[in-house]
């Protein structure tokens, strides 16, 4: 995950006094970007455990990531908003604050609510965190090389919080327990958090513009009310009242949310950007994506423990081949993009995503790793990191300049909502399959309908490219993004 709100701002006003040298800024932005993108992922192998301590459901155990997720997605574009108008170092500050002391109430829950409630609260301050620690870095940074080997610094930080995930999850829920995979978050945040607040320099936009606070609590009270309905369907069915009461009420939350952002005059998501067609389709294109892949890692680490018999660490080492395969793809997507174009490699590195998911579906309840895990899971991430770049090629190229850290935002934000929706609804898929039994053959089952299901997604999110997204090549990026 990289959700980039203005990569530059020629209208900052920067603290000059005592100015700290270069590295030790990029040093804690890079951190700050690192607990963020690791707390998405380390908590998955340490899901059967907090099932056992704390009595989870199986619905439950998903809002475990859930939580954290709609949270995060709700407020991103909030908190570069908040950054922009109240200073980066300010909102780094209070983002890293919040994460932190959310971190130690759920590592010290007792009951599956104050571990959920902990997780989105950890995602509330990841929000505000997350946007302000590429504009503290550019704002630091002068432009030119330099700035363009800290901005890789920090992508590069953010891949490899997501790739080492599992394996530093399944280390701590090992040698120590599940609680670790947030404790760990206390020391490391409190000693970044003093750094910072010594050592940051200060910056702001100071454009004048308000919050849009109602349509940031709006669109994540609909994103989790709808999760919420959907996970009910699960025991209760689609034509219940205790699914279809939430259902609806999202939905509501949602219209309501559009509407505010078309009354407002400094809204969260200009529902203007979405009349261009670059900058629609690859955010459409982006929810379908996330919807399918972001369940990836939840699936494959509760298939390696729960029918595999893999321990922790175990499942955190047959995840690093995938881990890796997300980054070598992201690396790959710019040197293809000029040859192919940005819509093809989009929709390329979607099938080959769609193969992967359709090969993890033939899984078994003995399975060997190499052809249950390991190669199938390479295909996913691979296809994951091919497409993910064209997409936010494509949406960026739709905006005018001055947008373009908002659309980098909506990308991001698209995924991250997509990503939350679609393991609710992976989730109730496999639990009915499964019908309640907690068997290896019976979760294998669950499992692979997951699977199957979320290679159909990715399928028709393929189509979805080929149809819509505009035919732009990196070779005439300065082209119209309407042809």
């Amino acid at each position: 995950m990289t959700p980039m709100l203005e990569t530059a701002d020629t209208t900052a006003r920067i603290s000059r006094r005592g100015a700290p040298p270069t590295w030790l800024v990029v040093t804690l932005a890079c951190a700050g970007q690192f607990l963020v993108v690791l707390d998405v992922s380390v908590v998955n192998v340490a899901l059967p455990s907090m099932r056992t301590d704390l009595g989870l459901s199986g619905p439950g155990l998903q809002w475990v990531v859930n939580a954290y997720a709609i949270a995060f997605a709700g407020f991103m574009l909030f908190g570069g908003r908040a950054g922009d108008l109240y200073g980066r170092k300010r909102m780094f500050l209070a983002g890293l604050g919040l994460f932190t002391l959310a971190s130690l109430g759920g590592g010290l829950a007792q009951e599956g609510w104050q571990l959920l409630a902990a997780r989105a609260v950890q995602g509330l301050g990841a929000a505000v965190l997350a946007p302000s620690t590429l504009t503290i870095l550019t704002a630091a940074v002068p432009e030119g090389p330099a700035r363009a080997r800290a901005i890789a610094t920090w992508t590069a930080v953010g891949a490899g919080g997501g790739a080492a995930g599992g394996l530093v999850g399944g280390a701590l829920v090992d040698g120590l327990s599940w609680r670790w995979v947030l404790l760990i978050n206390v020391p490391v945040g409190a000693v970044v958090l003093l750094g910072s607040l010594l050592r940051l320099p200060e910056s702001r936009a100071g454009d004048g513009r308000r919050l849009d606070l109602p349509g940031a609590l709006l669109v994540t009270a609909g994103l989790a009310t709808l999760a919420y309905g959907i996970s009910q369907t699960e025991a209760r069915g689609w034509t219940a009242a205790a699914a279809l009461l939430p259902l609806a009420a999202g939905l509501a939350l949602i219209g309501l949310f559009l509407a505010v952002e078309a009354r407002t005059a400094a809204p969260l998501m200009p529902l203007g950007l979405l009349r261009v067609r670059a900058v629609a389709s690859a955010n459409a294109a982006m929810f379908l994506c996330g919807s399918a892949m972001f369940s990836m890692w939840y699936f494959m680490t509760l298939y390696a423990q729960n029918v595999l018999g893999y321990s922790p660490l175990e499942a955190g080492f047959a995840l690093v081949p995938s881990s890796l395969a997300v980054v070598l793809g992201s690396k790959l997507g710019p040197r293809f993009m000029p040859v192919t174009g940005e819509r093809n490699l989009a929709a390329l590195g979607t099938l080959v995503a769609a193969v992967g998911f359709g090969w993890q579906s033939a899984m078994s309840a003995d399975g060997a790793y190499l052809t249950s895990i390991m190669f199938p899971g390479i295909l996913m991430m691979l296809g994951a990191g091919l497409a993910a770049t064209p997409l936010a090629a494509l949406a960026t190229s739709g905006a005018a300049p001055g947008e373009a850290g908002l659309v980098s935002g909506l990308v991001n934000t698209s995924r991250t909502m997509g990503g939350s929706l679609g393991l609710a609804v992976l989730s109730t898929v496999a639990a009915s399959r499964s019908a309640g039994s907690d068997t290896p053959q019976a979760l294998t089952q669950g499992y692979a309908l997951a699977f199957r299901t979320g290679a159909g997604v990715l399928v028709a999110g393929a189509l979805l490219m080929w149809l819509w997204l505009p035919r732009r090549t990196a070779a005439n990026a300065g082209e119209s993004g309407s042809a």
